[in-house]
C-alpha cells in the first residue's frame, strides 16, 4: 500500500518490503518520510507482488524477519531473485538483518550460523573498517536480533565488523547496502520484540529483555543519529 505523505513532495516513493503482517518500517520508515519519500509498503509473504522496475521508485529497503534466507518457501526464493532489479538498474537499496542475507544470498554468498552455535540477540559493540570509517561515522554499539550471518559477498566493500559475526554492513557497486543490525526499532518495537522474542533468550550468547531495554537507554541515541546519517547516504536522490 501506498502511504500518505506528511508534506508535499515531489520525490518517488520508496519501496518497502515487510515480512510479517504486523511489521513495521519502524523509524526507518519516520526518517524517510522525515526527508519527503512515501513509503510503498509491500508484504510478499502475504502475496503482495514487487514491481518488475523500481523507475517509479527513488530506491527500496527489505527489512528482517523470523525467516531465514535459505528456506526454500516460494515467496523466499522470489524476493531473493528480485533483488536483481535494484542491481540490475543501480537503484538506491538498503537491506536489513534478512535484507542483507537476501542480497548476500544474490550475490552468490552464503548465509549460515555461527560454528559454534552463538547467537547476537540483544546490544552488541561494532567496529568500523577503514573503508567505513572513511564514509562515515558508526555507532560503538548496535543492536541485533539474528542466528546467521553472511558470507561477504565477492566485489563488495566490508564497512563494519561485530561480535561473533564479523560481516555486519556492506557496500555493493554504488547504490547496494547490508547491514545486519537494527537501526529501526522504536521503543514499541524494542517492546514488542523482548515480549515475543523471549523464547529466544536462552540461546548461547543472546542477552536477557532487561538487557535489550537498558541497553536503549545507553546506546540507542547514538545509533538513531547514525541511522538518519546513514539513510540520507543512502537515498541521496534530490
Amino acid at each position: 500500500m501506498l502511504d500518505s505523505p506528511h508534506k508535499p513532495h515531489n520525490k518517488r516513493p520508496i519501496l518497502v518490503v515487510l515480512h510479517q503482517e504486523t511489521s513495521s518500517p519502524g523509524r526507518v520508515g519516520q526518517i524517510l518520510r522525515a526527508m519527503g519519500y512515501r513509503l510503498d509498503i509491500r508484504r510478499p509473504v502475504l502475496g503482495d507482488g514487487l514491481p518488475e522496475t523500481l523507475d517509479r521508485h527513488a530506491g527500496a529497503v527489505v527489512f528482517g524477519g523470523p525467516m531465514s534466507a535459505n528456506d526454500d518457501e516460494a515467496y523466499v526464493r522470489r524476493e531473493i531473485d528480485w533483488l536483481s532489479v535494484p542491481l540490475k538498474e543501480n537503484r538506491p537499496f538498503l537491506g536489513i538483518c534478512l535484507g542483507a542475507q537476501m542480497l548476500v544470498k544474490n550475490l552468490g554468498g552464503a548465509v549460515y550460523g555461527h560454528a559454534e552455535g552463538l547467537t547476537e540477540i540483544g546490544w552488541y559493540p561494532l567496529q568500523a573498517t577503514e573503508a567505513g570509517t572513511a564514509l562515515m561515522a558508526w555507532p560503538d554499539m548496535v543492536y541485533q536480533f539474528h542466528r546467521e550471518g553472511f558470507d561477504l559477498p565477492a566485489g563488495a566493500t566490508l564497512l563494519a565488523t561485530g561480535h561473533h559475526y564479523e560481516n555486519q554492513a556492506f557496500r555493493y557497486g554504488d547504490n547496494a547496502w547490508g547491514i545486519q543490525f537494527h537501526g529501526e526499532l522504536t521503543l514499541a518495537m524494542m517492546h514488542r520484540w523482548v515480549v515475543r522474542g523471549a523464547h529466544r533468550f536462552d540461546l548461547p550468547g543472546a542477552q536477557m529483555g532487561r538487557a535489550h531495554l537498558d541497553g536503549r537507554l545507553l546506546h540507542d541515541a547514538a545509533l538513531r543519529l547514525w541511522m538518519g546519517s546513514f539513510l540520507d547516504r543512502v537515498f541521496h536522490e534530490a
